[in-house]
């Protein structure tokens, strides 16, 4: 068997798929709630940045270092410091293509085959992805009601084969912002058993809360246990830029720049510009949108009580994403493909989540929220509330 084909389909791709030969009317056009991305382009100052960055910096067009930018590294490891209360050096941070590379790195760089991670279900699909296709055995530590995982289930699955334990907050799918404490409690975990805490914060600039949302760069050695993941996409609209951060200890980024060195040799320079422009100049504007998210978040909020009439169930919150329980006698991968069908919504089901057979994913959807205004969110809302299935 090949690498690929130890894995599934991508889940994106996928469900695009199921969108062939289906119509929808003009008046009732197909709501898109599959994938968390904004559909809208960077705004307009950071797009004529970078128009003028084209036209007048020719290094912009040639290969870089391939740890990043040093002026981006400096810049968001001066970020890191200021948002968490800790101490942060260039020399932790390099840059990748994105998120999504970032973490491939990290774990090129902790694993080998036959190495197990710790990822909490539901999970990011792409991290199981890349686990099953580098041959690292992914074990599952199923969430709790509240969508947290627990740190004495997590204790009990480690062996001599786990390299690392995996946290996405906020959540994705889920939404679930991680309680600093809890945080806490899986960082000394993986520091008591000699492993890696991976924790991606794509999503940290729609966090709900004020403040740090953890502690754990305060530690004066934190880099001998955490590896935090990045990404520039959602804050500042670069999804087509692949603009992604690893932050972690200097002789696992030497060990990682192999790793990227051979992939992609560097990121892409327009996309590092774009981001260091942003974190330079978009800070206003990048609260604003936060603030616009968290309102599309109170509407889900508020909006929900008509779905829970019918049997609804909102289980977890935040960022891009509502994490619900359909009513239904079916699994929600053939829910989620009549609704393409009947009901004019493409969203996630949980089955593309959670490990062959799992129960709790066959009873659960995401919706990526982020994607509709509030308006839309009432529309969304009022075709589930018409679903009989």
């Amino acid at each position: 068997m090949t690498r690929t084909r130890s894995t599934f389909q991508s889940p994106i791709t996928e469900t695009f798929g199921w969108l062939e030969g289906v119509t929808h009317p003009a008046n009732r056009p197909l709501i898109l709630v599959s994938q968390a991305a904004p559909v809208a382009p960077p705004p307009p100052a950071l797009r004529e940045a970078l128009a003028d960055l084209i036209l007048t910096n020719d290094s912009a067009h040639f290969y870089g270092p391939v740890l990043g930018l040093p002026a981006l590294r400096e810049e968001l490891a001066a970020g890191c410091s200021r948002r968490y209360g800790g101490s942060v050096s260039r020399t932790q941070v390099c840059i990748t293509s994105g998120c999504n590379q970032a973490f491939a790195a990290a774990l090129a760089s902790l694993t080998d085959q036959g190495d197990e991670v710790i990822l909490p279900t539901p999970w990011y699909f792409n991290h199981k992805m890349w686990l099953d296709m580098t041959g690292v055995r992914a074990v599952p530590l199923p969430v709790q009601t509240d969508m947290l995982p627990d740190p004495d289930q997590a204790a009990a699955l480690i062996t001599d084969r786990t390299r690392a334990i995996v946290l996405v907050s906020p959540n994705n799918p889920t939404g679930a912002e991680y309680p600093a404490g809890l945080l806490r409690a899986f960082f000394d975990l993986a520091r008591s058993r000699g492993l890696k805490l991976l924790v991606d914060e794509t999503y940290r600039d729609f966090d709900s809360r004020d403040g740090a949302p953890h502690d754990l760069f305060t530690d004066p050695d934190w880099d001998d246990t955490l590896v935090h993941l990045y990404s520039f996409s959602k804050a500042y609209r670069l999804t087509g830029h692949r603009v992604g951060a690893l932050v972690a200890a200097p002789d696992l980024l030497e060990e990682a720049e192999k790793f990227l060195d051979t992939v992609t040799i560097c990121p892409a320079q327009i996309g590092q510009h774009a981001a260091l422009w942003g974190l330079r100049n978009l800070g206003d504007w990048l609260a604003g949108e936060r603030d616009e998210i968290l309102a599309r978040r109170g509407a889900i909020r508020d909006g929900f009580p008509a779905l829970a009439a019918r049997g609804w169930s909102l289980k977890g919150l935040g960022a891009y994403f509502a994490y619900v329980q359909h009513p239904f006698d079916i699994p929600s991968d053939q829910l989620a493909k009549s609704l393409v069908r009947n009901a004019g919504i493409l969203a996630l089901p949980a089955t593309m989540f959670a490990p062959a057979g799992d129960a709790a994913g066959q009873r659960h959807l995401r919706i990526a929220f982020a994607n509709l205004d509030r308006p839309g969110i009432g529309t969304l809302f009022d075709r589930l509330a018409d679903v009989t299935a």
